[in-house]
């Protein structure tokens, strides 16, 4: 019989290959739920749209099947078939089955890219029960099978054409996800976010599972200034307002490849008061933001403040307009593109790239100091509407502290009349207490409202040397 303290090395398992994917699915793609199901697509067509972003392929197409198998098709050079100097197998075959296979780890293939980790499409792969791809490329048709991270048909040539682009079915495995079905209105959304994000891409989206197919197409020639219109469609968008402000800038050419990036903002104020920005890196959505969002709100809140100084909007004795005051009623859309993006974990929800934060700072600072200074009216209105939710942030705290201080005589048995002292210290302060409202109104014209309290009394107060015991 085996002692249950043996530890050798028997003991130690070894995933191969995807195995791990399969093991730990939740580790690649956040979960086996529907956002999990979700972001096989994901995973695929971020790799089209790196394509459309090195400026290789300008359509492409996601069709939803009537089984729920996905199949998304794009124009760009389509995966390599050679043979891996490495592996001494054809390349399509390793960056579908290895993990970390991608051309995304130098800037040889690409300049930018979301798919950063390298471990999209093989994790996709190691995902579905069955995954044909089809590469268009030096004329030939070239298709290979895969299932469950395996490879269960080599490549081969199945025809011929004259156009180039990559083709990828595959069926998610029900023994993996809860569930397999798509909802077409997640996957709308966020392709349209993308089509916003790219300038000019066309992007189709087809669902098979009805009767009558559902198809929609989406192409913005206005980018994200079409996004930011679109964030603020059925808002009451004041006139000085009606056209987005669009601010784009680079890093410096000179700067080392680590440090370059591309800065594209653009922003518009509606009548409302809340705030709604959208901050992207390499087109993947960061929903808690990072070093871009940070350098944009800084550069907000300082030029704003600056331009009402310069303008005298702001008087010297004035403090300034708070970050909240500037971003009411804003609807904003930032996007970074950079080589090398930091992000934390695969999800991507927060950009940790430290340098991206001063290069969006300086980009919108020089951009929006521009506009500001070239657009006087609707500056002038930018600063108005940061005053004014100044004037009422600052109203509602007093109100707050109003109704705190009330509570708090109310607890101590006090009446509301109290008119209280501003100095909280109670070894400066005094107390008057008078009889009734006519004495109290008196008092209160003549003391000092820093450090005297007036507490007018009810009825006629007793005079305790005539009080008999």
């Amino acid at each position: 019989m085996a002692n249950e303290n043996d530890y050798d090395g028997g003991e130690i398992k070894i995933l191969e290959g995807l195995e791990a994917v399969r093991k730990r699915p939740g580790m690649y793609i956040g979960s086996t739920s529907a956002s999990g199901l979700h972001h096989l697509v994901w995973e695929i067509v971020d790799n089209s749209v790196d394509e459309a972003m090195a400026g290789f392929c300008t359509e492409i197409q996601v069709t939803v099947h009537a089984d729920n198998s996905i199949t998304v098709v794009d124009n760009g050079r389509g995966i390599p078939v050679d043979e891996h100097p490495v592996k001494k197998i054809p390349t399509l075959e390793v960056v579908m089955t290895i993990l970390h296979a991608g051309g995304k780890f130098d800037n040889s293939a690409y300049k930018v890219s979301g798919g950063l980790h390298g471990v999209g499409i093989s994790v996709v792969n190691a995902l579905s029960k069955r995954v044909v791809v089809q590469v268009r490329r030096d004329g030939n048709i070239y298709e290979m099978e895969f299932s469950r991270g395996k490879t269960v048909k080599k490549m081969e040539v199945v025809g011929a054409s004259d156009s180039t682009g990559t083709t990828v079915s595959f069926w998610p495995d029900d023994e993996i996800f809860e569930t397999c079905v798509y909802d077409f209105d997640t996957l709308h959304n966020r392709l349209q976010e993308t089509a916003f994000l790219n300038k000019n891409l066309k992007i189709v989206l087809t669902d098979e599972r009805e009767a009558a197919p559902r198809l929609e197409e989406f192409c913005y020639e206005g980018g994200i200034i079409d996004f930011v219109k679109f964030l603020n469609d059925g808002k009451d968008v004041p006139e000085a307002f009606k056209e987005p402000i669009y601010i784009e800038g680079k890093s410096d050419p000179d700067a080392p490849v680590a440090k370059m990036g591309e800065v594209e903002v653009s922003l518009q104020w509606n009548a409302g008061y809340g705030e709604n920005v959208m901050s992207f890196a390499n087109d993947i959505y960061t929903p808690e933001g990072g070093m871009h969002l940070e350098g944009f709100r800084t550069a907000l809140t300082r030029v704003i403040n600056d331009y009402a100084r310069k303008q005298n909007l702001l008087k010297e004795k004035e403090a300034n307009l708070s970050g909240d005051d500037v971003r009411e009623g804003l609807s904003a859309v930032i996007s970074v593109k950079l080589p090398d993006p930091q992000f934390e974990g695969q999800t991507k929800a927060k950009l940790g790239s430290s340098y991206m934060r001063a290069l969006t700072l300086k980009i919108v600072t020089d951009g929006l100091a521009d506009y500001l200074e070239e657009h006087p009216k609707p500056a002038r209105e930018i600063v108005k509407k940061a005053q004014q939710a100044c004037k009422a942030r600052n109203a509602a705290r007093k109100a707050r502290e109003a109704t705190r201080r009330k509570s708090l005589l109310e607890t101590a048995s006090l009446p509301g009349k109290l008119a209280d002292c501003s100095v909280r210290d109670a070894e400066l302060t005094e107390l008057f207490i008078v009889e009734g409202d006519s004495a109290g109104g008196s008092a209160k014209d003549g003391r000092r409202r820093d450090i005297q309290a007036i507490l007018p009394l009810r009825g006629k107060i007793l005079n305790v040397e005539r009080v008999g015991d």
